[in-house]
């Protein structure tokens, strides 16, 4: 299983320019939307993935930053903005897939800490494959 780092941090963050697909909000079809996205970009290196989920459409998102030199519509990925603002910040720490079971219930009690702002999904930042900051949007 994976390590949650209990203590949830408020921070700040710049709004960053994605390509993404839509997927539905179901483990395979997000599994299957990774493997379709980091296929179409070729090389990981140096790149940043999030995963984003808005409750108000029940939308997730896998997303990679825009670099200068993308072609997202040669990829078949729209584009869009992660909204910066403030953030409660939690980091997971594990090996995948098992560290995946935890992105949800985190999520769940952190909209229980504070007053989460409906207008900003969550944002899953993928930093290492085994360390996955998870940040949702607070008011």
């Amino acid at each position: 299983m994976g390590v949650v780092d209990e203590r949830a941090v408020l921070v700040e963050r710049d709004e960053d320019t994605v390509m993404f697909k839509r997927v539905a909000d179901e483990q395979a079809a997000i599994e299957r939307g990774w493997a379709e996205l980091e296929q179409s970009v070729g090389s990981l290196r140096g790149r940043k993935f999030f995963g984003t989920f808005d409750p108000a459409t029940r939308e997730y998102r896998v997303c990679v930053q825009l670099r200068e030199d993308d072609h997202p519509n040669e990829l078949g990925l729209a584009v869009g903005k992660l909204p910066g603002g403030r953030y409660l910040l939690v980091r997971l720490q594990g090996e995948p897939p098992a560290v995946y079971g935890l992105i949800a219930p985190t999520f769940e009690r952190l909209a229980k800490q504070a007053d989460p702002d409906p207008n900003r999904p969550s944002i899953e930042f993928y930093r290492r494959r085994d360390v996955i900051d998870l940040l949702q949007p607070v008011a």
